[in-house]
């Protein structure tokens, strides 16, 4: 049903002369969500076997911190030292998640700055791609399943808002309790493509010469983003990290594949 809700809007916006530029620009958003979408169709768990104590004992071995609990890993750690206003905040930066890179893309468009709407918004796709190329090479169980399933992988686990729920219940908006509800996989946390949305906005920002201000504020809402996924056990230290790799891995291959086709109308 998503997939053909993103159809209908995106043809209606390229039926209409007035939107029909705006509709070319933004293809790469559709494409990414209609990717995203059907990915429930076939999990990525049905091609490789669950991660599930593995990424739990690396990060472990890695980031664990030593307490009168025996040694945590940082969201088990987190999970511990909350507070109404962290719960807040987390809250505020992952609702930044995918409209900050959509409103910066709008941006460029409305400054008709097209080369470099071109150039963010198929980045943005190309770093998602490798992302989902990611999630069926090694799928891997989020900090949170642990705490609620243990060890066990149990298929078809339906999607969890994990500490985000602290800022439904502080609000009473329940916005996240939602949103996780309708997930396309839970195991789905290496890599990070949360760490990665932000990443991809404040480096497109830098290169085309925003303000300084707007190239600061991305910055400071990725790493609250990055902050919030392992504060909330929605992911480990180790996913942002590979978010991170990915997204410089997917910049890299766009620019590159750009100079050697800078010549193709889409590019």
């Amino acid at each position: 049903m998503i997939s053909l809700a993103i159809l209908f809007v995106y043809f209606t916006l390229l039926a209409w002369k007035r939107t029909r530029c705006l509709a070319f620009y933004m293809l790469p958003w559709v494409i990414f969500g209609l990717c995203y979408d059907v990915m429930r169709f076939y999990p990525n768990y049905k091609v490789n076997p669950i991660d599930i104590k593995n990424i739990y004992n690396t990060e472990k071995e890695l980031f664990g911190i030593t307490t009168s609990q025996g040694i945590l890993i940082p969201g088990e750690w987190f999970k511990l030292h909350t507070s109404s206003f962290f719960d807040f905040m987390a809250g505020i930066f992952y609702l930044c998640w995918v409209p900050v890179p959509l409103f910066f893309s709008f941006y460029l468009f409305y400054k008709k700055e097209y080369d470099w709407t071109r150039r963010f918004t198929w980045s943005f796709l190309v770093v998602n791609l490798v992302g989902f190329m990611g999630y069926y090479i090694h799928p891997t169980a989020p900090p949170w399943y642990i705490d609620l399933y243990g060890f066990e992988p149990i298929l078809n686990t339906p999607g969890n808002p994990a500490g985000l729920i602290r800022w439904d219940k502080l609000t009473g908006i329940y916005f996240y309790s939602n949103m996780y509800g309708n997930n396309s996989n839970v195991f789905a946390a290496i890599p990070s493509l949360h760490a990665a949305y932000l990443l991809v906005t404040t480096i497109y920002s830098i290169m085309s010469k925003r303000r300084w201000y707007a190239s600061l504020t991305f910055g400071i809402l990725c790493i609250g983003i990055w902050w919030t996924a392992v504060y909330t056990q929605h992911h480990y230290v180790i996913d942002v990290l590979l978010g991170i790799f990915t997204t410089i891995i997917g910049i890299l291959l766009f620019e590159g594949g750009r100079k050697i086709m800078r010549n193709n109308i889409f590019l």
